[in-house]
This record gives C-alpha cells, structure tokens and sequence, in this order.
C-alpha cells in the first residue's frame, strides 16, 4: 500500500468533539473540517494546514487555547516542582518528610522520568482510542486529581499518590498537546518553528509563575499550601481550555490508526498485569526508593528501543518515512545527553540553591525554589528572538542537526561554568552567577527543545504522528531519569570533577552531533 493510499484508508477515524457530534474518517484537515461542518461541530471554520490565519501574534488563532492549557500545566507542574525536592529531605519539624537527600534526588529523578515515560501511553491511547485532543483533556483532570493529593494527603502516601497521578496526566498532556499543535500547520509552513517557540513561550509563562507562588506559600504557610496552588492552577487551566477545545480543528480529534474493538480486552487485561507487577514488585522490594532512578532509566530504555523497532518494522511505514526515522535516532541521542545536565535543575542546582547559593538580598532570603524562576524569564525573554531570527533566517537557518549540536556544546560550557565558584562553600557563590549560568542553559535549551518537538512532528511517519513526539519526550524521560540518578555523585566540598566531567563530556557529545550533520540529513530525506 502507497503512502497516498493510505492517507484515504477508511481506518482513521475522528472521535467525535465535547458534544457527541462524530465528523468523517479523512485525515486531511479541509475533508475532516469540512465533515465537522456537516456534523454540526465547531471545528469546521477553524484554521488548519493551507489556511493563513495570523491572528494569534501572527500565528493561528487556535493555537491560543493549546497556549493557555499548557501554561497553567506548567504552573502547577513546576510550581509543585519547585518545592518537592527540599519537601522531601527537609525534616518532619521543617514540614518536610525527613528523607535522606541522596534518596531523594532519585525520587525526584525517577518521578521527572515517569513523566515523560508517561507520553508514550498518553500517545497511544491517542493514536489507538481517543484522540489527541481528548487525551489532553482527560490527561489535565488527572494532574489537578494529583496536586489535590499532595494538598491533602498526609506523609509518604500522599507523596506517592500525587506523584503517579501527575506522572500519568503530564505524561498524557505533554505529547498531546504538542501533536495538537502541529495539526494547525502543514509540513512545510515557514511558520511552524516559530509557533511551536511561541507555544514554549506559554509553557515558560507557567514555570516562572509556578515555583514564585508556590514557593511564597511554602516559607510562609507551609508545603500543603504550595501544593493546592498548583491545584488551583490547573484548575484555571482546565476551565480555560473547555471554553476553546470546540474551536481546535478536527484532525486534532483524529485517531490516525484505530485499534480494533476485539483487542480492547487485550489491552485493558496487560494495563491491569502491568499494575499488579509494579505493585508486586515494590511489596517484595525489587522497586525501592533508593533504586528508582535506576529503575525508571532500564525501563525508559527499553521503552525506547521498543518503540523504534515498532516503527521501523510497521508495514504501514514507508521507506521515507522509515529513513527519517533512522534520522530521528541520533537526534534522539544528542537529546539525551542534554537533558541529562539540563534536568539537573531540579536536582543538583536544587540542593546547590539551597546550600552553596547566597540568597540574601538586602537582608531577605529568597525561597529556594525562586531560582526555578530565573530560567523561564530568560525563555520568555529569548524565545521570541529567537522565534523572530528563525523566521527572519527562513530556509537559511542552521538545520536541526546542527541546532542540536549547538545546544549539546552551550550546555557543556554551562556546566563548566560552575567552576570558578567550587569550593567557595556554603551560601559562597554570588546570585548573579546562577543568573549567569541559567542564562546560558536557556540559550542551549532554546538550541533544542521547542526544535525537538518540531522536528519530531516533521519526521514522523503518517500512521505514528503523537508516538513520534513520544519519542522526543522519551529521550527527555530518559535524560530526567540519569539527572535524578548522577545527582548521588555531586559533592558540594569537591565539585571540580562533578562540573568539569559532564561539561566536557556534553561539549564532546556536540562536536560529534556537528560532524555527523552530512549523514543525519541524508537521512531525514528532505526535513531540515
């Protein structure tokens, strides 16, 4: 079957909007918009790829009500973030749960990874059930259910109960959200990096808030009070996304490649042996706190290999389909690598925050998790330059390769840069130095992040399109889980080989991604 024959199959079938219309089965966005006029939806008028809807800063005008969902997410995620770390290793009489600090890191490490291990279920269901769109929906219910858990939920049982469900619900939300961006463009709109920068604009918005609010409530009237801001949060997210979720165009409702209803049973019956071997696995101590991380890295893994070989052998894909996804599998290395410094945010720079930072400013002491808020400011600020410079640059801009490249060698020299503070000790190293260093975090994650998710939505095959950005959220899942696991080595009284080895090793990863640009491109068949 030809890749133009199996854009007509009878296979892709729309669920249907909020309101129980059902539009056609085409996965062209006119035939599918134009089969949700006939249906009575709201989606027929709205902009989709060959439409030139500029309305939002020159961008679709449905792509404002993805932007708002996602940064009330990111307002609880990483306003509830900012202060898990020093919630779990603070002691009981500090409102915290006491636990040992190295254990901690890994919990963080290990629930960072969850998250975007998460995706690949999320992206499924999408894929195979429900829809992108829906998925997000439901996916946001989930997080508010997890931060209401952390607010209320006493000890070690409220921690892991908030932990899974906003794992599971980020995790649906994440890919989803972003494949439901790229249906608003087609393949090659010039616009479509820039959109996805403005989208990561919103994401920023929410983070820089997030850890500022929670973290105020936190030093003031306690950790259960950060968490059910991030509650409410996610509240005005979901209340804002009902009120537009109707305008989104129909191919975001689209289940590309429907599983057929006799293998539901088969599906809820390995959902539910998958259940109990987690379960049974943490009763008889196999999944211990201590080795989550590491638990959570083997599993992501082989998630990841799973997920390739599924693609690559699937007779639904074509052979250029197939050879950008052979593309794909260095990009995704590179990616690994700088998420594994980058993520460490929340780990390492967490106990450095504070431990080794001077907070004080005019004899106030800033909240530990206010330095959470330094990066996104710096997105918020950057990413529109960059956003402007890609458009302005066109087809002349650096390819993803070489993006990728870049942003592997800036994280590098990011980490190197915590090396003329080492060993200046406790509350030694001046506030405008982390400024300094997440300032030059923010040019390397711009260099690869909202590139990553573009990137991925361009070279995924026809039947695999939200598995595919599943696998971007794979290498970040991945990343999170070896930033949470690397944080057991880091000393605070003997920093120097901590830095200097990841920074080097993250600059060699670079240079390497850069010599390889020739192949990767070959590969990618056309995508830049």
């Amino acid at each position: 079957m030809t890749a133009d024959e199996r854009d007509q199959s009878p296979e892709q079938v729309p669920v249907g909007p909020p309101d129980g219309a059902t539009a056609a089965g085409e996965t062209t966005t006119k035939d599918a918009a134009e089969a949700a006029s006939e249906s009575g939806t709201d989606a027929a008028g709205t902009s989709g790829p060959g439409d030139s809807d500029t309305r939002f800063f020159g961008q679709p005008w449905a792509l404002a009500h993805i932007f708002g969902v996602e940064m009330w997410e990111r307002f609880s995620f990483y306003g509830m973030q900012g202060i898990l770390l020093i919630y779990m290793y603070y002691s009981v009489a500090e409102g915290g749960l006491g636990i040992d600090e190295s254990v901690a890191t890994g919990i963080v490490g290990a629930y960072g990874g969850s998250v975007y291990l998460s995706t690949i279920l999320g992206a499924w269901i999408a894929d195979r059930m429900l829809g992108s769109e829906r998925v997000l929906f439901i996916s946001a219910w989930v997080i508010m259910a997890g931060h209401i858990a952390l607010a209320l939920l006493p000890g070690v049982w409220g921690l892991g109960a908030g932990l899974i469900l906003v794992a599971v619900g980020s995790g649906g939300l994440k890919a989803n959200a972003t494949s439901v961006v790229g249906t608003l463009y087609r393949p090659d709109d010039p616009r479509r990096d820039a959109g996805f920068s403005l989208f990561y604009l919103g994401i920023n918005l929410g983070a820089f808030f997030g850890p500022l609010l929670t973290g105020l409530l936190q030093t003031t009237m306690g950790f259960h009070w950060g968490f059910g801001l991030a509650a409410v949060g996610m509240g005005l997210g979901l209340l804002q996304y009902s009120f537009g979720r109707t305008s989104l165009p129909a191919a975001s409702r689209i289940v590309p490649n429907p599983l057929p209803k006799n293998r539901y049973p088969l599906f809820w019956g390995i959902a539910a042996a998958s259940i109990v071997v987690v379960v049974v696995s943490v009763l008889i101590g196999v999944v211990r706190a201590d080795n989550l991380a590491v638990v959570v890295i083997i599993g992501t893994v082989v998630a990841a290999v799973a997920y390739f070989a599924v693609i690559l052998t699937s007779k639904l894909v074509d052979s250029t389909e197939r050879s950008r996804v052979f593309g794909f599998i260095p990009l995704f290395i590179v990616s690994v690598g700088f998420w594994s410094l980058y993520q460490q945010q929340f780990t390492v720079l967490t106990i450095y925050s504070d431990k080794q930072l001077n907070r004080t400013i005019f004899g106030w002491e800033m909240p530990v998790s206010w330095v959470q808020s330094i990066n996104p400011v710096f997105i918020i600020i950057l990413s529109g330059v960059f956003a402007a410079i890609w458009t302005k640059m066109g087809s002349r801009q650096p390819s993803t390769p070489v993006k990728f490249g870049l942003a592997s060698i800036v994280m590098g020299i990011a980490f190197l840069l915590f090396l003329p503070w080492a060993g200046s000790g406790p509350n030694g190293t001046p506030l405008l130095a982390i400024v300094l260093i997440l300032f030059v975090f923010t040019v390397a994650e711009l260099l690869l992040s909202p590139v990553g998710l573009s990137v991925a939505t361009k070279l995924a095959p026809h039947k695999y399109t939200t598995q595919m950005v599943a696998l971007f959220f794979l290498s970040v899942a991945l990343g999170t889980a070896i930033a949470g696991w690397l944080a057991q080595f880091y000393n605070p009284d003997d920093e120097v080989p901590y830095f200097t080895f990841l920074g080097a090793l993250a600059i060699v990863i670079g240079l390497a991604m850069l010599a390889a640009v020739k192949p990767v491109l070959k590969l990618m068949k056309g995508v830049r």
